[in-house]
C-alpha cells in the first residue's frame, strides 16, 4: 500500500507537469500560427466581445472615482467663482452707490448756484460739519466761520428755503439755530396777500407754527410763507414754509395753523450763507476805515 501510494504520487505529479508542458507547447504554437496566418482574428473578437462587460464592470471604480473628483473639482470652482463674482458685485454696488451720491450731490449744488443767482445778496457755501446731540435742540455746525466773514444773526438757507441763522462764530465753524428749534422765531408774510405773523419752532424738523394769528385772519391751507424783513434779521422774500393745516376754533380767539418748512432740514448737507446788504456795507466800511487808519500811519 505504502509503494502504491508513493507511485501514484509520482504518477500524479507527472500528469500535471506533462498537461503544463502540453499547455506551454500549444501556446506558442498558438502564437506563432496566429502571428504568421492570422487564423486566430475570429476567435480573438468573439473573446473581445465576452471580455468587455467584466471590463467595463472592473472599470467601475476608476470612473466612480474620476466623477466624484470631477465633481468635487467643479464644485470648489464654481464656489471660488462664486465668492469673486459677489466681491466683484459689492465692488460694483459701492461705485454705484457712490456714483449716485456723487450725481446728487452735484444736484443740489446746481440748485443752490441756481438759487443763489437769484437773490441780490452775497452768498458763501458751506458744508454741514455735525448736529447737535441734544434732542431739545435743533442746531448744526457748518465748516465757515469768521475767517470766512460769517456773523453773528447771518441767515443760513439752502436750495429750498431758509434753515436758520447763525448764534455763534468761531475761526473755522459756526453754530446754526434751525427755524424749528422751540428757541427761534422768524417774521414771515404770506406770499399771496401780504399777511404778516410769526413763525415759531415747534420742535419738530418737519412743523412750525404761526403764532397769535386772529381767528378771521386771510391764511388759507396751501399758502406760501416767505420771510418779511421785519426786524432785520432775514432778508425779504425767501421762502419759509407752506401752511398745512388752519384750525378755527370758534371758542378761541387765535387759529391754529401749521407750517411746513421750505428747507429740506435733515437733509440738506450744502447750504448757502447769506450776506445781507446791511451787513456787506459795514464790512466795507470797517474794510476802509482799516486801510484809511493804515494809511495814515504810514
Amino acid at each position: 500500500m505504502r509503494g502504491l501510494s508513493i507511485k501514484s504520487l509520482f504518477a500524479k505529479q507527472r500528469s500535471l507537469a506533462t498537461r503544463l508542458f502540453l499547455c506551454v507547447v500549444l501556446s506558442v504554437a498558438s502564437m506563432i500560427v496566429d502571428h504568421k496566418y492570422n487564423y486566430l482574428d475570429t476567435v480573438r473578437a468573439w473573446l473581445t466581445v465576452i471580455v468587455t462587460p467584466i471590463q467595463w464592470v472592473a472599470d467601475i471604480p476608476a470612473r466612480m472615482w474620476g466623477m466624484a473628483d470631477n465633481a468635487l473639482q467643479t464644485r470648489a470652482e464654481l464656489l471660488e467663482e462664486n465668492a469673486r463674482l459677489e466681491a466683484k458685485n459689492l465692488i460694483l454696488e459701492r461705485k454705484l452707490q457712490k456714483l449716485a451720491a456723487l450725481t446728487a450731490q452735484n444736484i443740489r449744488l446746481r440748485e443752490l448756484l441756481n438759487s443763489s443767482r437769484s437773490i441780490d445778496e452775497k452768498v458763501l457755501i458751506a458744508e454741514l460739519m455735525g448736529i447737535d446731540p441734544n434732542p431739545y435742540t435743533h442746531q448744526i455746525i457748518v465748516n465757515k466761520g469768521s475767517l470766512d466773514g460769517v456773523y453773528v444773526g447771518q441767515p443760513l438757507l439752502d436750495a429750498k428755503g431758509l434753515m436758520g441763522q447763525v448764534i455763534t462764530v468761531s475761526p473755522f465753524s459756526s453754530r446754526i439755530m434751525l427755524i424749528t428749534d422751540t428757541h427761534h422765531s422768524i417774521p414771515v408774510q404770506v406770499n399771496r396777500n401780504g399777511v404778516r405773523a410769526i413763525a415759531v419752532g415747534t420742535g419738530k424738523l418737519d412743523e412750525l407754527e404761526l403764532r397769535h394769528v386772529p381767528d378771521t385772519t386771510d391764511i388759507r391751507q396751501g399758502d406760501i410763507l416767505v420771510s418779511s424783513g421785519l426786524g432785520q434779521k432775514f432778508p425779504v422774500g425767501y421762502p419759509v414754509g407752506e401752511v398745512i393745516s388752519v384750525v378755527h376754533d370758534p371758542g378761541k380767539p387765535f387759529a391754529v395753523i401749521k407750517v411746513r418748512p421750505a428747507a429740506k432740514l435733515d437733509r440738506s448737507r450744502h447750504v448757502l450763507l447769506v450776506f445781507t446788504h446791511h451787513q456787506t456795507q459795514a464790512l466795507t466800511d470797517e474794510i476802509i476805515q482799516e486801510d484809511q487808519r493804515d494809511a495814515a500811519e504810514s
